[in-house]
């Protein structure tokens, strides 16, 4: 794997919102697979110890992933992430709420967007989240949400090599 990759992560409170930009070093197809496809996103998302597990998920505009990270010691933390624009390989738009295991939303949640593109086989991965409160914003930042998301980004690294066939 590529050494150096860029990791950019940047926190704007008054547009109570979250930038992030990653490299990997995979194709693009590979990387937009990690991030739509059930079976892969479940091997990556959620920071170590923890583990992620889809129960439903339907990639499309209107469709809706309904997924749990699950502590070592079994809780559950349940998610939903409703698709809004689909541009294949290249965008997608989603809105992301916490949840019961009932999938009753626990509002507010916040709105993701993710931008892909890919030069000389690595790929970058812009995604940017706007908080509807900054209270949002800030409870997200206070619970560990940067250095959970970069581990999470460690995983995909690992996941992608392993999928790529270069570990």
């Amino acid at each position: 794997m590529t050494k150096n990759l860029l990791f950019d992560f940047t926190v704007d409170k008054a547009a109570k919102t979250v930038f992030i930009t990653r490299e990997f070093d995979a194709g693009l197809p590979l990387v937009w697979d990690a991030f739509t496809k059930p079976e892969i996103l479940d091997q990556w998302v959620a920071p170590k110890p923890w583990t992620a597990r889809t129960k439903h998920m339907n990639f499309e505009v209107g469709g809706r992933r309904f997924y749990a990270m699950v502590s070592p010691e079994g809780v559950e933390r349940w998610a939903i992430q409703e698709y809004r624009s689909i541009t294949p390989k290249t965008h997608f738009k989603m809105f992301n709420v916490f949840s019961d295991k009932d999938e009753n939303p626990e509002m507010p949640g916040s709105d993701w967007e993710f931008s892909f593109s890919e030069e000389g086989g690595i790929t970058k991965v812009n995604i940017t989240i706007y908080n509807e409160s900054l209270a949002r914003l800030e409870k997200m930042i206070e619970m560990g949400f940067k250095e959970g998301y970069a581990a999470s980004m460690q995983n995909l690294e690992a996941v992608l090599g392993a999928l790529s066939g270069r570990k």
